[in-house]
């Protein structure tokens, strides 16, 4: 009998092979339940908003307390959960692998892995595609297709040189990532260049001066949107109480709220 865990991975994998989706970023358990309820088909972390959940800024979390938030937004829905394992917690291939076996055993059937340490540098070419096939091993072991996705940082990390992106991304297509992720991608000429040169599909990171439609026609086949959602709510929650605290109006508190209908199930 197909375990939960199977049938989500056979989803996660049969929607990369089906086209274009968008894959949201739910910064906690609710989120995740909310984002279901809207329809969207997949999950995916975000290190940033689940830092935030903490009180801590991005990177600032522990492997254990991020396995413990998959563990969490895993039981909470139904959809395929990929998690955000920013640079898999230390910077030896073996720490990539033990990243990779921790989030599936916790219920994720996907995962990413970067090549940026939080110390301040891109890893080297040579050692960022040791963590990648040593990642992508350890996912290949798995039980179930679990979808490993490999992200070159540079264009986030002041290096935005396109060349350097898909040189990299090519050696871990090479490495066995099954899906690719440069994170700031600036326009549909740059996503085109980028998918043109690989083969695998291109995880596109959202912003909002690029649209869904620009994004599928230059090639883009899954789009998430990081830590947006998490500063959208909060940015929200900051003005409601700003007018709160300045102008005591509360007229702000009304908005609404169908709980018994998101969190339904």
């Amino acid at each position: 009998m197909q375990s939960e865990q199977q049938r989500k991975a056979a989803d996660f994998r049969a929607l990369h092979d089906a086209g274009a989706f968008i894959i949201p970023n739910p910064w906690d358990a609710g989120s995740g339940r909310i984002l279901e309820r809207l329809g969207f088909k997949a999950l995916a972390t975000t290190s940033s908003g689940f830092a935030f959940t903490l009180g801590r800024s991005d990177g600032e979390a522990t492997l254990d307390e991020v396995i413990e938030h998959v563990r969490s937004v895993h039981r909470s829905t139904s959809l395929p959960v990929s998690v955000d394992l920013e640079n898999g917690y230390g910077p030896d291939p073996e720490d990539a692998a033990t990243a990779i076996t921790r989030a599936a055993d916790a219920g994720a059937v996907g995962g990413s892995i970067e090549d940026y340490d939080r110390s301040g540098k891109i890893y080297s070419l040579d050692h960022a595609v040791e963590r990648v096939a040593a990642a992508s091993e350890a996912a290949r072991k798995l039980g179930f297709p679990f979808v490993f996705t490999a992200r070159a940082e540079n264009h986030i990390r002041g290096n935005p040189d396109l060349d350097d992106t898909i040189s990299r991304l090519q050696a871990y297509e090479d490495a066995g990532a099954d899906v690719l992720y440069a994170p700031g991608l600036r326009d549909g000429g740059e996503i085109r260049t980028v998918c043109q040169s690989i083969s695998r599909p291109l995880n596109v990171l959202a912003h909002p001066v690029l649209s869904l439609n620009e994004i599928v026609e230059a090639g883009g086949r899954r789009i998430s949107v990081g830590g947006a959602l998490t500063w959208v709510a909060i940015a929200a929650m900051v003005d409601a109480a700003a007018k709160i605290r300045d102008d005591g109006d509360f007229s702000v508190l009304d908005v609404p709220v169908q709980l018994k209908e998101w969190l339904s199930g």
